[in-house]
């Protein structure tokens, strides 16, 4: 984690789809003024620079050229009646320290009625000016994992975990405490999916009429 920042800024040094690296600038993940990578669980979504999220969209459907995708408010949309995670491939970010985050297909492509799927990676450069060239990495990217963020040491980590079950903590004292799954607020997939629902759904009817 970089130190003297306002968020939980890491370095990201690459993104694989599928296991093959997305052909990118070498500089286009540097650190800077308005540059870098951020880990934000108050975030729902992710978002990347527009060139990173073209190439990313480019091989997620690379093979499945047939697929009609369709914008609904501002969301990339399309038909799909197998399973997600047998027809499409993982997406891993690779950040310093040889550390990675595998995000699965059924974490970035949401369902939102029967068979419709949207995807939750977003166009920065579309969203915003400001943040065009950063990357931020929500609650899209966290779901199923337990993260820890350790400001003592200026570290941040995580790790798949089943959010439909407690967890043992323990505390500096030595005490042993067990946390319920309905209060642990990871990145547990089903509160930011709820708002998206919400908020697709009268234009998802319309679509779902042509």
């Amino acid at each position: 984690m970089l130190l003297s920042r306002p968020h939980y800024n890491v370095i990201l040094k690459g993104i694989d789809v599928g296991g093959t690296a997305l052909g990118l600038p070498t500089n286009i993940f540097d650190s800077g003024n308005s540059k870098g990578t951020i880990i934000d669980s108050g975030t729902t979504l992710a978002y990347v620079p527009e060139g990173v999220y073209k190439a990313l969209f480019a091989m997620v459907f690379d093979k499945h050229q047939d697929i009609s995708v369709q914008t609904l408010q501002d969301f990339s949309c399309f038909q799909y009646s197998g399973s997600v995670d047998d027809g499409f491939p993982e997406v891993t970010f690779h950040f310093e320290g040889d550390v990675s985050l595998i995000v699965s297909p059924h974490d970035y492509l949401f369902q939102n009625g029967k068979n419709l799927y949207c995807m939750g990676f977003q166009n920065g450069g579309v969203q915003t000016k400001d943040g065009k060239d950063m990357v931020l990495l929500g609650d899209l990217v966290l779901s199923n994992k337990l993260v820890l963020y350790d400001l003592e040491n200026q570290a941040i980590g995580w790790a798949d975990y089943n959010c439909s079950s407690s967890i043992k903590i323990s505390d500096d004292k030595g005490s042993t405490y067990t946390v319920n799954a309905d209060d642990i607020s990871s990145g547990c997939e089903v509160q930011w999916r709820k708002s998206l629902i919400l908020l697709l759904a009268t234009t998802v009817i319309s679509y779902l009429m042509l």
